[in-house]
């Protein structure tokens, strides 16, 4: 059937002209579904103030309507977003620093903003906040004896732009999570457990299991000791688990027990 909408050369369409095709109904049909139900307005951020109400989605000129409310709307917060974003310039510029942390290895310290410490982490800010460090000099020095100099850097790489690469997540997510744990910084644990939960895999169960347990990412836990179950030939013989095991006791216990209870599951 000829369509004027996904026809690629809609001036070659016979009479009637303006006919639509099955896919298109049903794709026109579903969106406006969509975009008339209020929770899907909401979280896309459109204005509250604006002609575009819930279940209003009447025609495609509605549909429309809302979807430039909702175009508005993002763009409104890449901008905002934006403009928050470029405080990580005062980082890489080291535009007036006023604490200067030191990493656990031999590197160079790093400069930074108490303030900006103090907002991101209230573990931090408990730390600046106590009675000498109110009587120290203005560039003072904090050791973070749990992140070597790359780690730490890329740490505050996040706090000051609140994203970093796929390549520095994947390098340094391990001690991201623990120090997201450490001075609890939900939003990184967030993104560090989403990083791990989609790179699983057969190479790093054991070491995002570990991380897990620590950090206490219990959804993330119960997926990788499913994921044990389902892969125990391969990891238990691989040539790391023996060491690892060794570290882990109640960690392999728990493999062990998990995998009891599927094999008990299977057997009803």
């Amino acid at each position: 059937m000829d369509c004027c909408i996904c026809t690629s050369m809609p001036y070659m369409l016979r009479p009637p002209r303006k006919m639509i095709c099955e896919t298109c109904y049903d794709g026109a049909n579903n969106l406006k579904e969509v975009l008339s139900k209020p929770e899907t307005i909401d979280k896309k951020g459109t204005n509250k103030g604006n002609n575009s109400q819930p279940n209003s989605c009447k025609s495609l000129m509605d549909v429309w309507r809302v979807v430039n409310d909702i175009k508005s709307g993002c763009d409104n917060r890449e901008e905002r977003l934006k403009f928050l974003s470029e405080f990580v310039a005062a980082f890489r510029d080291k535009i007036h620093p006023d604490i200067l942390l030191k990493p656990s290895n031999d590197g160079p310290p790093i400069p930074a903003h108490k303030a900006l410490l103090a907002v991101r982490s209230v573990v931090l800010k408990n730390m600046l906040d106590s009675e000498h460090r109110l009587k120290a000099p203005p560039t003072e020095m904090e050791t973070l004896s749990e992140l070597k100099h790359d780690e730490l850097e890329t740490l505050l790489e996040f706090l000051y732009n609140g994203v970093l690469s796929e390549e520095k997540m994947k390098r340094h997510v391990y001690a991201l999570s623990l120090a997201a744990d450490k001075y609890y910084i939900p939003y990184l644990r967030k993104i560090c457990e989403r990083h791990m939960d989609r790179s699983l895999c057969l190479f790093n169960a054991m070491n995002i299991l570990e991380i897990a347990d620590v950090c206490s990412y219990t959804v993330l836990k119960a997926k990788v000791l499913a994921f044990f179950v389902e892969n125990l030939m391969e990891l238990v013989h691989s040539s790391d688990f023996y060491v690892w095991s060794l570290k882990n006791p109640h960690l392999t216990v728990q493999i062990m027990r998990t995998m009891a209870t599927d094999s008990k599951n299977k057997r009803f």
